[in-house]
């Protein structure tokens, strides 16, 4: 593998070469067209100080002359020429179409030498062969930089292209003779290239199409292929620069180069010809075949008709000479087919145009030299002598640039004429490839693809196989998604069929695979073959598109190509766009692939949501997220009951507009702690009004990367836990107080009752005694109150711990309220107490013991009347109400209120804070609401207290409803009596 440098640095060599080489064929080109140098026709050799003439071609100058082979030239226009330089530069001093006088000795039949004088009118040199192998080099030079300009990675196409260049410069250079500078450098660059050029193309013919592994093993030998040709650059340097470099001398090495040109090229061919016969992989042998019969029409026709005859000096027509000459332009037609294309499809293409490229061809080389023509007599008269030369370039140049496109329309034109048809569908192809992209459907767009593919390329059989990625070894199994052509059993069996060789992802694999019969497929292993067999498809080319992870190409599905309907195979043309077509096909696929499974994921992912969502509403705790900049993002409907705020009034808010600050207060201090923090039994006030307790739970809220993106607050309303966790206290703390008073107040009043006895017998035994009555007597009295409050307080503790049964009946509520504060109108009135009662007329019925619940509102509208004695003129208020719990009463006051301190012990039995301020001591037992606690628990009610100091305090009882037809008539029938009496649902005594 080159590294970037040596590639580039191989590539700025090559352009500089090749510009060179350019630069020189145009320098050589001017210079031999600067005069138009005499010849006669005749090889004369230097033989003992005398010319002796040893060729002398028929139709040639000094054939018609009557010169013949042997003859010795003794003089030239009477100047003596021991030597070819003398002669050669007499001949140019007589000039073109001048007679000069040859003088010359010939033996007759007798061995007799005898001196005879012949006329010998001079002609130009023939350049015809001169000017056909400069087109072939410049053939060769054209060829060479499109295979490497198209094809620099291929295999050999760097070889190929010097193969071309030497090729270039073997053709194209032509020494004059007169060995100045330029032609000095010219005759020794033809000298390399003629050295060079045949070990390059034996080379070429040994390694192309080998594997690395037999190139490395064979490398050692190919040096050895350029001995010959370093031999002869060292016999040519010996022949010029030591030797004298007589006619003969430069005629035998001339001979020399040939055989070993020929020789080379024979070998060339025959090593084609031999692995093309060996060769069992099909497109290498396809590749082989047109390298082998294209290198056999150039190598036969030339070593026959040219090197064979100049090698034994036979004369042969000229025209089987140009002939020879000019098919050596197959070889690099030929090489340029082979390393492009690999194919052999190509060949009716190329004979089926090959006619018409020529005579077009023709016509444009006639053009070309015509324009030149013209354009060198336009410098030749218009130009001074000094300026002919440099316009004469112009001119070439200025006549190439024209000639490429004017090359260019006539080949379009002549494609539309051949197949006008065909050349309207591959628009339509490449059109069709470029609008798949828009489809995005995976069954339409392979349906389009199997539709639009036969008729365009006019083929019988079409299949579009996917890769499966589910399956393992994704590489080599694929599924048959659709076909034309195809039977229908073939799509049922292709499940069972292996396609092993469609492993386009291996290293090393080609663009497109070529079967010329499916049926013998070569090679491939039993499966392999009867997959390739069945599907009777001749050509399968790769739709590759970029891997999802990691850089290069893909293969996600594999287009399967038949015969044209004629049953001929496809073109090169067609291959190469196919190709092109497939990527399109490949991106087209997986762009709907990956739509595909974008639905399914968006699909997926709303299902997950939902789920989640789901999840979030259901679930008894109230959640909400939060993003970077404090926004609420989220908020599911426990937040909404129990924050008493709708969802679409909190979302998208910032959270201090929706919390309270002493709640913000504890977010912003948590922010800067890592991990989970928990604010536990947090009294959280709501819009509502109410304060509800709950234990808050703040979280970092990360993604899949484990990133930050917001916070979590998880809020637990534990309200009802806590009243119920005080209730259970309470009843624990009730019970285990009653099974103590129980026992303690039996023994207690006993020993009560002797006491209060023991002091009414002293004080009537004292009645006598004055002195001592009025001494004693406020002691005993003392100790008689004491006893009866002793005596008040044991019968509270056996109320309260009173553990019998009790018959419960239907109670109305609303009455017993009523009645209760009749009762206690007396006490309320003098202690300047209002009572408003506020009535729920369809109150249903409740169950339960009518004393005892008269003993609850008792206890506690006394509690309230004792609460405002110190104010004045207080207020109480008795309300009910009909409510998804039950039944609920509730009894508030106006008075001082309570601090938590106190609303905290408020059910202990003997906690009072009432007081009797002349005396200073306690009044009251402290059992009142311990009694009311336990009667409310025993009828499966709940108590709730709230107070505020200075506003009040409000009880709220809730009892289970109870109601049926007949008792809602019988309390409307009683409502209607009641308001009838009382004129109005509000009660006020005062």
């Amino acid at each position: 593998m080159k590294s970037g440098s040596q590639t580039r640095l191989l590539a700025i060599l090559l352009a500089v070469v090749t510009l060179a080489a350019f630069g020189l064929a145009i320098a050589n080109l001017v210079q031999e067209n600067s005069y138009d140098p005499p010849t006669d026709g005749a090889r004369l050799t230097e033989t003992d100080g005398r010319l002796r003439a040893y060729i002398v071609p028929k139709d040639t100058p000094a054939d018609r002359a009557g010169i013949r082979k042997g003859d010795i030239v003794t003089a030239i226009n009477g100047t003596p020429t021991p030597r070819m330089a003398l002669a050669e530069r007499e001949i140019e001093r007589t000039g073109v179409w001048s007679k000069a006088t040859y003088s010359i000795l010939r033996k007759d039949n007798a061995g007799r030498v005898a001196p005879l004088d012949i006329g010998v009118i001079l002609e130009p040199a023939d350049r015809t062969d001169s000017q056909v192998l400069r087109f072939i080099a410049l053939v060769y030079l054209a060829i060479g930089l499109y295979v490497l300009f198209r094809r620099w990675t291929a295999p050999k196409s760097t070889h190929f292209f010097v193969f071309c260049l030497v090729s270039f410069i073997l053709y194209a250079f032509k020494y004059t003779g007169s060995l100045e500078g330029l032609d000095l450098v010219i005759l020794w660059a033809n000298i390399a290239a003629t050295a060079l050029q045949p070990a390059l193309f034996l080379h070429f013919a040994l390694s192309f199409s080998e594997d690395p592994l037999h190139r490395r093993a064979w490398r050692f030998l190919y040096p050895f292929l350029y001995a010959p040709g370093v031999v002869l650059v060292a016999l040519r340097y010996r022949a010029i620069e030591v030797w004298s470099p007589t006619e003969k001398l430069i005629h035998r090495l001339d001979q020399t180069d040939n055989t070993y040109l020929a020789v080379y090229y024979v070998l060339a061919a025959l090593v084609f010809w031999v692995r093309y016969q060996m060769e069992e992989q099909p497109l290498q042998r396809q590749q082989l075949k047109w390298l082998s019969r294209g290198t056999l029409l150039t190598v036969l026709p030339f070593t026959i008709f040219y090197v064979i005859p100049f090698v034994t000096n036979t004369n042969l027509p000229s025209a089987l000479t140009k002939i020879a000459v000019l098919s050596l332009i197959l070889l690099p037609l030929t090489f340029s087919w082979a390393i492009v294309r690999y194919r052999l499809m190509d060949v009716d293409l190329i004979f089926k145009r090959g006619v018409t490229y020529t005579l077009v061809t023709a016509a444009l080389v006639g053009i070309y030299f015509g324009s030149i023509a013209l354009a060198a007599e336009v410098v030749h008269k218009r130009l001074s002598e000094s300026s002919r030369e440099w316009g004469l370039v112009v001119a070439i140049v200025v006549t190439g640039l024209l000639f490429d496109p004017l090359k260019r329309a006539i080949q379009a034109r002549v494609d539309r004429v051949f197949d006008q048809k065909r050349f309207d569908y591959r628009e339509t192809l490449v059109k069709f490839g470029r609008e798949l992209n828009a489809q995005t459907d995976l069954p339409t767009l392979v349906g389009s693809i199997v539709e639009r593919l036969p008729e365009t390329l006019l083929l019988t059989r079409v299949a579009v196989f996917l890769a499966d990625d589910d399956a393992p070894g994704r590489a080599t199994h694929f599924k048959l998604i659709a076909s034309h052509g195809l039977s229908a059993t073939i799509a049922v069996d292709s499940r069972h069929f292996d396609f092993g060789f469609m492993d386009f992802d291996r290293r090393g694999a080609d663009n497109h695979i070529f079967f010329e019969n499916p049926q013998s497929v070569l090679r491939l292993p039993e499966t392999q073959r009867h997959t390739a067999a069945a599907l009777d498809l001749n050509y399968y080319v790769p739709c590759r598109a970029a891997k999802r992870e990691g850089s290069g190409l893909n293969t996600i599905a594999v287009l399967g190509l038949g015969r044209t309907g004629d049953g001929d195979f496809l073109s090169s043309e067609d291959v190469e766009l196919l190709e092109s077509l497939a990527g399109y096909i490949g991106i087209a696929i997986q762009n709907a692939q990956l739509y595909r499974r974008l639905e399914q994921k968006i699909f997926d992912f709303e299902r997950l949501h939902d789920f989640n969502e789901n999840i979030v509403e259901s679930i008894n705790i109230g959640v909400l997220a939060v993003d970077l900049e404090d926004s609420i993002e989220s908020w599911n409907a426990q937040m909404e009951v129990m924050y008493a705020t709708p969802r679409v009034d909190a979302l998208r808010r910032p959270l201090q507009e929706v919390f309270p600050a002493e709640f913000m207060q504890e977010f912003e201090r948590l922010r800067a702690e890592q991990g989970v923090c928990t604010l536990y039994k947090f009294r959280l006030p709501t819009p509502a009004g109410e304060t509800r307790i709950a234990n808050i739970t703040i979280a970092p809220l990360l993604n899949r990367d484990f990133h930050a993106v917001g916070r979590i607050v998880i809020v637990d309303d534990i309200t009802e836990a806590i009243n119920m966790e005080k209730q259970l206290t309470q009843s624990e703390k009730l019970s285990s107080i009653g099974l103590l008073a129980a026992g303690v107040a039996h023994e207690v009043n006993t020993p009560l009752a002797v006491i209060s006895s023991y002091t009414q017998m002293l004080s009537k035994q004292l009645r006598g005694d004055e002195a001592t009555q009025a001494r004693l007597q406020p002691v005993l009295e003392k100790i008689t109150q004491q006893t009866f409050r002793a005596s008040e307080i044991v019968n509270g503790l056996l109320n309260f711990a009173r553990m019998g049964s009790v018959d419960f009946a239907r109670v109305d509520a609303n009455a017993m309220l009523r009645d209760t504060a009749m009762l206690l109108e007396h006490q309320l009135r003098s202690g300047r107490v209002a009572v408003e009662m506020n009535f729920d007329e369809a109150l249903p019925a409740v169950s339960g013991n009518l004393g005892k619940l008269q003993q609850v509102a008792v206890n506690l509208i006394m509690n309230a009347k004792d609460a405002l004695q110190d104010k004045g003129m207080g207020l109480i208020k008795i309300e009910t109400e009909h409510t998804a719990r039950g039944v609920e009463i509730c009894i508030s006051d106006d008075g001082p209120g309570m601090p938590p301190e106190v609303l905290r012990k408020i059910y202990d039995p003997f906690f009072t804070t009432k007081s009797n301020p002349k005396e200073g001591q306690r009044k009251g037992t402290g059992l009142g609401l311990a009694v009311t606690y336990g009667i409310v628990q025993e009828h499966g009610g709940t108590i709730d207290v709230s107070s505020t100091v200075g506003e009040g305090t409000v009880f709220r009882l809730v009892f289970p409803a109870m109601d049926d037809e007949r008792t809602a008539a019988e309390r409307q029938q009683r409502s209607v009596g009641d308001a009838a009496s009382a004129g109005s649902g509000k009660v006020v005594h005062v």
